[in-house]
Order: C-alpha cells, then structure tokens, then sequence
C-alpha cells in the first residue's frame, strides 16, 4: 500500500463515509457534506428538486447554480435547524406564503439571481432571527407595501439589480433592525423619502447606478442613525439641494461618478463630524477658495479623475485636521501650499498622474517628500524640459534650487499713463508682464477695491491684463495700481485718470449717473445708482407761475357753474311788496297824521 498513495486516499474516504453512516450520518447523492460542520453543499448539481437525504440537523444547505423553479410551504419543513440557506442561481420564480415559515432558525437566505418578479406579502413570515437578505439580480418591478414586515431582526438587505421602477411608502415597514441596505441598477427616477424613513437605525446606505437628476431635501431626513452614504454611478444627477443631508450625522460620504459640477458647499454645510469625502470622477475643474470650510473635522478627501485644473488659494481652507489628499489623476499643473489651510497635518498626498510644473510652487512638496507618503504613487515632473519625467521623491537636496525656483514678475512698458476722459467715454489702461509661472493681473481702484478678470461690473479686467473703464464718470478719477503676481513675488505699476463733467446741457439730458465699486475681495462688482436732478431760479419761477395759472382757472370755473345754475332755477317774480307798519307813537305824526301800515315795492335781480 506504501507504494500506491491514491487507493489509500480512496480507502481512508470509503473509511470515513463507513464510519459517518455508522452514526447515523448520511449525504445525498451528487452533493457534498462537512459533517462536523453539519453542511451540504450541492452546488451546480442541476438539480430540478430538494434531495433527499438531507441530514435533519443540516445548519448550512448551499442549493445554488441549480434548476429549482418554487418555493413551496412545507419544502423546507423538515429541516428546523437551518441557519443559512443560499437559493441563488436558480429558476425559482414564485414564493409562497410562509414557504420559510418552519425555518426558525435560519439567520441567512440568498435568493440572489433567480426569475422572481413579486415577493408576496407574508414570504418571509416567522423569520425572527434573520439577519442577512439577498434578493439582488431578480427581476423585481416593485417593493409592495409590508414586504419586509416580519424581519425584525434583519441587519443586511440586498434588492439591487432588478427592475424596481417603485418602492412602496410603507416597503420597509418592520425593518427596525437593519444596519446595511443597497440598492442599485434599477430603474428608479427617485428615492421615497417616506419609505426610507422606516429605516431609523440603518448605518450605512449604498445607491449605486441610478437614473436620479436631482437630491432633494426630503430624501435623507429622517436617518439620523446613518454614519455612511455611498452615492455611485448616477449619470443624470446635476444637482444637490441645499438641505439635501440635513439632519444627518455622517462619518463618511461618497458621491462619485455623477454629473455635478462643483463642490456642493451649502449640501455639505451641515455635516460637521464628516470624517472622509470622496468626489471622484466627477467633472469639478475647480477647487473653489473655502468651498470645504464647514468640514473641520474631515480627515481624507479623494478627488480622483475629476479633470481638476486649479486648487485656488485656500482651496483646502478650514481643512485642520486634513491627513489624506487624493487628487491623482487629474490636470493640475501645481498644487500651491497656500490652497491648504495647513499642511502640518497632512500624511498622505497623490498628484500623480498630474502635469505637474516643478517650479518653486511645488517645493513645499519636496522639503517633505522624506516624511510624506505618497503611497508609493510618487508625482513625476512634466515640466520644464531638463526635469520631464523625473519623480519628485529622486531629487537630491542640492539640486532643490537649481531647478524648483520661480522668475518674478515684471511689467513690461511700464510708461506713465496719465489719461483726461470726459463722462460717459471708455477708457482702458495697458498692464502686462511677464515672469515664471505666469503671473496672475488685477487692479486696484482708488477706492482701494480689488477688480479681476472676473469683474463683471462697468470696471473691468480683460483676460490679456488691461483694465477697461466703460462710460467713465467723475467718481472713477484717482490713481489706479496693477499688480501682477506669481509665487516668485509681486510687480506694480500705477495709472492715473481725471474725469470731467459733460456741459450744463448734457448734464439736463444725461441725468442719472452710474458708480461702481467691488463688493471685496471676492471680485464682485456692485453697481449703484444715483439720479442727479438739476433745479434753477428760472425752473423754479416757471413751476410756480404754470401752477398758480392753473389754481386760478379752476376757481374762476367754480364760479361760472354756480352762475348757470342759478340763472336755471325756474320762474320766478322779479318785483314784489313789502307792507310794514310803523311803531305807534304818542301824538300826531311830523306829517300831521297818525301811525298806521305803510308799503313800498322792490326788485330783486
């Protein structure tokens, strides 16, 4: 026997299978058993049904990659002891009510990749202990209402890749207990914010490949318990609201492959404990100045892929406690120490896979290269020539300033211009320079406002340097100053203009002005408005003249309309008596005769 090792090996199973039906323990035929497991494996059998032979005390029954087609009430009703039951890859299209019903035990069920196109109510009823649901790769339309209901205990819920168009309100009914759900490659338009608020102790929530535009401000709000928010792979999402994680305590959130444009700064306002963030590929060019300023206690940020091209100053503001940066593969030319808010904290930093300019903006990257970790992805020079292609981490110490120096600016044509305009002409001064890295050009207004190419008011800077003054007014005349910067210093150069003010007439016809001045040091324009109003003795005597003319014409009026209605007020006696009698005196009257009545006529006109 020494000699042919194979019939022993055949003689030791065929002694172990002996021994193993001699206690009683027996194994279906074209499966696989692990007794001291107490397991049967009877994968890719092609079986149509449940084999027989099945050990009553099996925990661990693995039926996949086989050709079962249902799942029926008492299939399974012998086998009170399981604890992890895996159906996937099979045929199974209908589930019955209560079809694991006699399962009490069982703490894991698979179901991934059958034909099921409805999970009725009640197919999981009795399931108190389990914690671990797959019903991925399905061809599910819709989650009905109380689907889930008897899962108490559930932790791990699977539903992606199916063909989900809806998900019921009251779907989740029941889940209390789950910790993980993922749902992806459906058909969903969007999320219930209703449906997902059942689920008040999940943990962590994955939705990947998605067709949702938009993340409103009820989807997340009632998740207080959630730590962890993976959004992946949605290509028609554009726009995050405001509100969109408000209320939530994050740890962690991922939101990659969409379509945003931008650091959502006002979403992120109000996850004050984020930890780590992940913007990967997504098309954001730009790291905008403080767009992560609320995030004091983010520790890693990955932008991986995301065609940046600038890292503005202080781009990285707030991040105190940054230890990762990713922003490999991407198209930054450089990545200035003034982006970060400090880099004392950082540990971990990947440019690769960036044109990177090696120059003096970079070598803050070098005097650290010996104790920062570029995770063995060390950043290669793809500029200037004498340096392409060489990693950073091989330079020597003495070579630091041979080549990683900056040329600084200096503004060429650098003549007095002293420029007399009228109100409401253009005026434009000249400003170029020229150094290595090319320098950045603004102004500085006499009012001590800074104006960039980024002005969009009546001053402003065009992108080639010279600052254009459109209907220049008396408010504009000082003394301006161009600055041209880079990381190797600063140039300036001083410009001055007098505006004077149009004739008398043209000031009666132009008669409102405009001022404009920045806002700060943000480059926004504030536009104002004054309207100027010219009164003179003769103006004054012209209004008051029109308007006593008028006051009298319509007295005068008054007058002739009660005359008219006085005349019209029918017929009447021009003449009329009037019979008096005189007091009675003592003796005769001067006429010589006694008092008596007396009458005389009058006209009334």
């Amino acid at each position: 026997m020494a000699n042919c090792p194979g019939l022993s090996l055949l003689g030791l199973v065929l002694t172990l299978t002996a021994a193993a039906m001699s206690n009683g323990q027996s194994c279906p035929q074209r499966c696989e058993c692990a007794f001291q497991r107490k397991a049967v494996i009877c994968q890719s059998k092609r079986l149509s049904s449940i084999p027989d032979g099945i050990p009553m005390d099996t925990r661990i029954l693995d039926l996949s990659g086989n050709r079962l087609r249902w799942v029926e009430h008492g299939d399974l009703s012998a086998y009170t002891k399981l604890e992890e039951l895996d159906l996937s890859e099979n045929l199974i299209s209908v589930l019955e009510p209560n079809a694991f019903a006699s399962l009490p035990n069982l703490r894991v069920l698979r179901l991934r990749a059958n034909q099921l196109k409805l999970v009725p109510m009640g197919a999981f009823s009795r399931l108190n202990n389990l914690t671990t649901l797959d019903l991925s790769e399905n061809k599910i339309v819709i989650l009905l209402d109380f689907t889930f209901q008897d899962l108490r205990s559930l932790r791990n819920l699977e539903v992606g890749d199916n063909d989900l168009v809806y998900i019921s309100n009251k779907a989740f009914l029941g889940l209390v207990g789950l910790r993980e759900l993922t749902i992806e490659r459906c058909n969903l338009t969007s999320i219930s914010g209703q449906s997902l608020s059942y689920l008040r102790n999940l943990v962590t929530l994955r939705l990947r490949h998605l067709s949702i535009a938009s993340l409103e401000e009820q989807n997340f709000r009632k998740l207080g318990g959630l730590r962890g928010l993976e959004i992946d792979h949605w290509p028609f999402l554009e726009y995050i609201s405001p509100h969109s994680f408000q209320g939530l305590n994050l740890s962690w959130l991922s939101i990659t492959n969409t379509n945003i444009t931008s650091i959502p700064t006002s979403a992120l306002r109000s996850l004050v404990h984020l930890a780590c963030l992940n913007l990967s590929y997504n098309p954001i060019s730009v790291l905008e100045s403080w767009a992560l300023r609320d995030l004091a206690r983010l520790k890693e940020l990955h932008m991986v892929g995301t065609n940046l091209v600038m890292v503005q100053p202080y781009g990285l503001g707030g991040l105190r406690q940054i230890r990762l940066l990713n922003l490999s593969s991407n198209r930054l030319l450089t990545l200035e120490e003034g982006s970060f808010h400090s880099v004392n904290t950082l540990e971990t930093l990947r440019v690769d896979g960036n044109p990177l300019s090696c120059d003096c903006r970079l070598l803050w990257i070098l005097q650290r290269r010996k104790t920062l970790n570029f995770d063995g992805k060390s950043p290669v020079c793809a500029a200037p020539v004498e340096v392409q292609g060489k990693a950073l981490s091989s330079f020597s110490d003495s070579a630091l300033f041979d080549h990683f120096t900056c040329q600084r600016p200096k503004i060429r044509n650098r003549k007095l211009q002293q420029v007399t305009a009228r109100e409401g002409q253009v005026v434009s001064f000249v400003c170029q320079a020229e150094g290595d890295p090319t320098p950045v050009i603004f102004w500085i207004s006499p009012q001590r406002r800074r104006i960039t190419t980024k002005s969009n008011g009546r001053i402003t800077v065009l992108p080639e340097g010279t600052l254009e003054i459109r209907y220049a007014q008396v408010t504009d005349s000082g003394t301006y100053i161009c600055i041209a910067s880079n990381a190797g210093g600063n140039d300036t150069y001083f410009a001055t203009l007098t505006v004077s003010g149009l004739p008398l007439d043209a000031a009666l016809l132009a008669n409102r002005t405009y001022y404009v001045s920045d806002l700060n040091d943000t480059n926004l324009n504030d536009t104002r408005v004054f309207l100027k109003f010219t009164l003179d003795l003769k103006t004054i005597l012209v209004s008051t003249a029109m308007g006593c003319i008028t006051f009298l014409g319509v007295v005068l009026f008054c007058f002739l309309l009660l005359f008219v209605w006085s005349r019209g007020r029918g017929q009447h006696k021009n003449n009329f008596s009037v019979e008096y009698s005189f007091r009675k005196v003592d003796g005769p009257t001067t006429s010589g005769g006694q008092g008596g009545a007396r009458k005389f006529n009058m006209k009334m006109i």
